[in-house]
Parts: structure tokens; sequence; C-alpha cells
């Protein structure tokens, strides 16, 4: 196959979406919903509608695929801080579950829509609770600095608003503090505020008839082969433990990375092996082009040689796009590295293909999946 590519196992994706199965199957007030910007390839999106997962969509490209890929509406929730008429519209027109409101100014646009579609649509608003997922800068989004959710001293306010309007259907509460979270204590104080926060509507009058808790739990970019599926046991008890949930609440996670990115990588070739005076260079025919986090978040994914078994040698690793941040890693001690070499940028399969871009008038990678 023409390198780079995204190499999907299957197994690895079953054996992830099992285990979400046996954390949660036999609620039925619980609800999982699989964050589809991680990767909308179809071939994976097949086995999370068989294993019964929604979708929580941010644009309505995302709505459209869910929807072409056989998810039903009733399963779609729609988040975003920037939603156009026309999403909103197909949202609307399809039937979705529930938008996820994230501004007083979102939720007039929604009610424009409504009345000029005939249409009722159930919101929940989107809550910044101010707390601290510790994660990257770039991917934490539950803090008050962030662009995302309403702060809680405005909640009560827009509530009664979307109560008192007859376009709306007010379901509850939505929450997301950020991505890649492996540190456990950002989530038991989401319960926390969640638990709070409910206590304080309710004496308010106003009680809630679902809880959306988000996802961003986190997957092991260091050691991957050995962690292949992430800890979703030690995630789910978190709030089933300690979120005070009333008779008949439902409550839901939107989980993406956690889904996907340990069933992929990405294997591309070596093309040259550069000595400079200071530094060797393995440059490989992939880039930011189709792997992006590194350069975006000065993440780090494993790298593996596939071909060789030769002696341990220092090497960075690099792309051929021209721009100095096209980095996958620097000092990488991999065996002896050849031209033609096969390399894989490991735990890929989430935000690798679904943010591949054509920079450089680049072509877009191929996909294989199957079991490995």
């Amino acid at each position: 196959m023409r390198t780079p590519y995204y190499q999907y196992d299957l197994g690895i994706l079953q054996a992830t979406l099992k285990s979400i199965e046996e954390c949660v199957g036999g609620n039925p007030d619980w609800h999982v919903h699989y964050a589809i910007k991680a990767n909308a390839n179809p071939l994976l999106l097949k086995h999370i509608n068989e294993y019964g997962l929604g979708i929580d969509c941010v644009s309505g490209g995302e709505i459209q695929t869910a929807l072409d890929n056989g998810f039903p509406a009733s399963s779609i929730v729609f988040a975003g801080v920037g939603k156009a008429d026309w999403e909103i519209d197909l949202a609307l027109n399809a039937g979705i579950a529930c938008f996820n409101v994230e501004s007083e100014a979102e939720l007039d646009v929604i009610a424009e829509r409504c009345a000029a579609l005939g249409k009722t649509a159930r919101i929940a608003l989107r809550v910044n609770p101010d707390v601290d997922a510790h994660t990257h800068k770039n991917i934490t989004t539950g803090k008050a600095e962030n662009k995302f959710g309403i702060e809680i001293p405005m909640l009560l306010p827009i509530i009664r608003k979307a109560q008192q309007n007859p376009s709306f259907v007010f379901e509850g509460l939505h929450f997301h503090i950020g991505s890649q979270i492996l540190d456990m204590e950002p989530f038991h104080m989401l319960c926390q505020k969640a638990n709070d926060l409910q206590d304080m509507l309710e004496k308010e009058g106003i009680k809630l008839n679902s809880i959306n808790v988000g996802g961003g739990l986190g997957v092991d970019y260091v050691n991957p082969e050995q962690n292949p599926v992430p800890n979703f046991r030690e995630y789910f008890d978190i709030f089933r433990n300690e979120l005070k949930l009333r008779p008949g609440q439902q409550l839901h996670f939107e989980l993406g990375r956690a889904v996907v990115a340990q069933c992929g990588r990405l294997v591309t070739k070596v093309l040259y092996v550069k000595q400079g005076t200071i530094k060797k260079f393995a440059i490989v025919d992939a880039g930011f082009t189709e792997l992006i986090r590194p350069a975006l978040y000065g993440a780090h994914h494993k790298i593996v040689n596939l071909t060789s078994n030769g002696p341990l040698q220092k090497y960075d690793v690099v792309g051929p796009i021209c721009e100095s941040s096209d980095i996958f890693g620097k000092d990488e001690m991999l065996p002896e590295v050849h031209r033609g070499d096969l390399i894989a940028l490991m735990s890929a399969g989430a935000y690798g293909e679904a943010m591949s871009s054509q920079y450089n008038c680049r072509p877009l990678p191929p996909t294989e999946a199957g079991k490995f």
C-alpha cells in the first residue's frame, strides 16, 4: 500500500467497545455518545454503531455523516460554540436528541429557527464549571477563561428563559472539561460541581431530566501496546459513586479519543537518513498533514521501527513538510534506520485522519482496517 497510510486494528476497537459495554450495559439511564470529531472513518463507525453508541457532533457535517452511517437521529447530540443557521436547521429537521447550547445568543437563534421551521428543540445548557482538567492548555475547555459554555453565575436566568419558550423542551445541563485527562481528580471535582449545581437549581424549583458529563478520558500514548484499552471501569465508577442522580434521571457521556485512539496507527516510510553535524535525522514520508498533534500541541506518539532489528541509535524523526514544526520526535532511540524502513506512529486513531489536510498539495492517505 502507498505510504503513508492509516492502519486500524479492529480487534483493539472491538475490545474497547466491549469494555465500555461491560461498564454501562444494563443501565437504561446511561447513554454513551461517540465524539465523531475524533475519527469519522466509516469502517470504524460501523462497529461503533453495532455496539449501540450514539454520536456527539460539533458541526452540521458531522450530523450528516452520522445519519449517512446509520446512526438514528434520536442518538445524536449537537454541541459547538458557533452553530450556523443551516446546521441548526439540519439538526431540527432530522429530529436530533438534544442541542447542547453554549450561550444565550445561541439560544435566541435556535428559537428563531424553531419558529421559522415550526419545530421544537430539546436543549441542554452547557455549563462552564471552572474545573481545571490538568491537561494541555489548548484542549482545556472547562475553565472560566475558555470560550465554551455558560458560566455558573449567568446560568439561572438563561434556564428560566429556556423554560418559558414554547419552542424548547429543557432537558438539563451539559459539561465538558477538557481532553486527554489522565488524572482522575478533575472528574471527581466535576461530580461535586454538578451535585452542588443541581441542589441549587432544585431550591429554585428547577428539575433536570438529564445530565451530560461530556468525555475527556485520556489514553496511554507512552505504552500503547501495554495499555490498548483505557481504564473505563475507574472512569465510569467515579460517576456511578459520586454523581447524585435523581430517580429516572438520564446520564450522558461523550467519549471520543478513548474509543478510537489506540486502534489506529500511522504507517510511514523512511525516505532518507541524513547525518548532520550534531543530529541524525530519519526523514519519513508522513508529515503534520497526516498527524498534526505533535506540531499543534507538542504531543508525542510512540515511534516504532517495524522493519529493523538493528542496534539502537538516536534520531530526530521528521516529515517532509516545509515547516520547522514538522517533527514527530527528537532524540528517539530506534533500531538502526535505513531508507525504505517502515515506521509506525502509534495511537493515531484519534485526531490523525480526522485532522489531516492537503497542505503542500499532498494527497490524503489511504486507510487499511483489519485484525493485526
